[in-house]
């Protein structure tokens, strides 16, 4: 081998393989915190594991009740979009259908088939 051939091959494939090392080993480092990576050890536990409750299931995207598809998305707070049929729809802050409201359909359905009998 020449030396110019020599250094070139030292250079690319450590290069390569430190950048495949350090990228698993940086997913691997959030594997429990999950998106609450980002605090270090900051906030304390408890704090960060309802933050990544929060989190997780704001950013998840929900089955839509108009089309039944799966591409309901958080736009704002309390603001969910279809990106399928396009309907938006007034929701919780952090998931869709918040259990309060479940309740209240529930209740007036069984209002609504009090008042037809």
């Amino acid at each position: 081998m020449k030396a110019a051939e020599f250094s070139t091959t030292i250079l690319t494939w450590p290069r390569a393989f430190y950048i495949s090392f350090y990228r698993g080993r940086l997913d691997g480092l959030t594997k429990k915190v999950g998106v609450t990576g980002r605090y270090g050890t900051r906030y304390g536990a408890s704090l960060r594991k309802q933050i990544k409750k929060a989190e997780v299931t704001q950013h998840a995207k929900y089955t839509c009740t108009f089309c039944a598809k799966n591409t309901v998305k958080r736009t704002a707070v309390g603001i969910w979009q279809c990106k399928a049929c396009k309907k938006t729809i007034a929701g919780g802050a952090y998931v869709v259908s918040t259990p309060a409201a479940a309740a209240t359909r529930s209740t007036l359905r069984r209002l609504r088939e009090i008042a037809e009998v």
